[in-house]
């Protein structure tokens, strides 16, 4: 496919190609109205400054950029898994010699900076976190060339990647309520444009099938919020129901606040397991049942896996374990 040029962007925006190009190069002169059509044509168009390539094959840089690409209400402001995942991801770059930038591109002019920098030559790899399934950046940067991994599985095929085996991690924790006696086992899931969710959901239900018993389904965002709307919705919809399987621990401590309100019992009358392992499940009421998942060996893989990419090594995807911890919640 022809690549698109500067003069293309700027006949799709009816804009010059001076303006385009101030635009592209971050600079502030340029009105909003004109930005606003520059950028619009560029995702359109997924125009790349043509100096990318030869910047990256110079290796100029030992910055590797994490980009974060998670509406405000996500991961960023609401997880702390994500803060463990930064420190680790931090040492471990630190140890070999390299620096971090830490991006966050949960919108159209913050996804347009990050491949500005990237296209620029600033950044010798990158490493993607939190990535949702519309999200047009991973094809974008994999279009320039440059060495680039995801933490979790992400949607853009080609690229490599460590994840935790979120199908296993969730059939092992509705196995475990089925052995408990339970037949009412609903599940809130995460944000269904995340693989992660999705794979969450898939163990879920393909485990109640081979089980004999119907799923139960709530949408929920991975906030624990989403977790108390989406258990008080589960209880609405089927009142006899007496596990809940939530695809995080922060919507499993939603799911427990709402539970409370409601007068139920955990987990006399409705058993809860969540999934992460965060510290705080130590801390519920009753302590939470979650599956434990790898988070700092899996952040370590991924800086491992990049730094690979630069010597040739394997592209191959990394799968770690993980394992039910049984407290009292279930």
């Amino acid at each position: 496919m022809k690549r698109p040029t500067l003069e293309a962007v700027a006949a799709r925006a009816g804009v010059s190609k001076s303006s385009v190009s101030r635009v592209v190069n971050g600079e502030t002169t340029v009105s909003p109205a004109i930005r606003d059509q520059v950028i619009q044509a560029v995702r359109e168009l997924g125009y790349v400054p043509n100096g990318a390539a030869r910047n990256l094959a110079t290796q100029r840089t030992n910055v590797i950029a994490v980009i974060v690409s998670d509406p405000p209400q996500g991961l960023v402001s609401d997880d702390p898994m994500f803060s463990e995942v930064v420190r680790t991801v931090s040492r471990e770059l630190e140890a070999a010699g390299k620096q971090i930038t830490l991006m966050l591109a949960g919108s159209a002019e913050s996804r347009l900076r990050a491949q500005q920098l990237v296209a620029a030559g600033h950044v010798a790899g990158v490493m993607l976190v939190s990535m949702h399934g519309a999200d047009p950046l991973p094809a974008s940067l994999a279009r320039m060339g440059v060495p680039m991994v995801s933490f979790n599985r992400p949607s853009t095929a080609g690229v490599p990647y460590v994840d935790n085996d979120n199908v296993g991690g969730a059939t092992r924790a509705v196995r475990y309520l089925v052995s408990q006696g339970r037949r009412r086992i609903a599940t809130i899931t995460g944000p269904l444009d995340m693989i992660a969710s999705q794979d969450r959901l898939a163990g879920y239900r393909e485990t109640l099938r081979e089980c004999g018993h119907r799923s139960i389904v709530a949408i929920g965002d991975f906030t624990r919020i989403s977790g108390d709307r989406g258990m008080r919705q589960l209880l609405d919809d089927d009142p006899d129901l007496d596990a809940v399987f939530a695809a995080n621990d922060l919507m499993a401590i939603g799911a427990l606040r709402a539970l409370r309100a409601a007068g139920r019992r955990v987990p006399e009358d409705v058993a809860v397991v969540g999934f992460d392992d965060i510290e705080a499940a130590l801390y519920t009421a009753p302590a939470l049942t979650t599956v434990r998942s790898p988070m700092r060996d899996q952040a370590a893989a991924t800086v491992r896996l990049l730094l690979g990419l630069f010597d040739g090594a394997p592209r191959d995807p990394v799968i770690m374990p993980n394992d039910l911890v049984i407290r009292d919640s279930a």
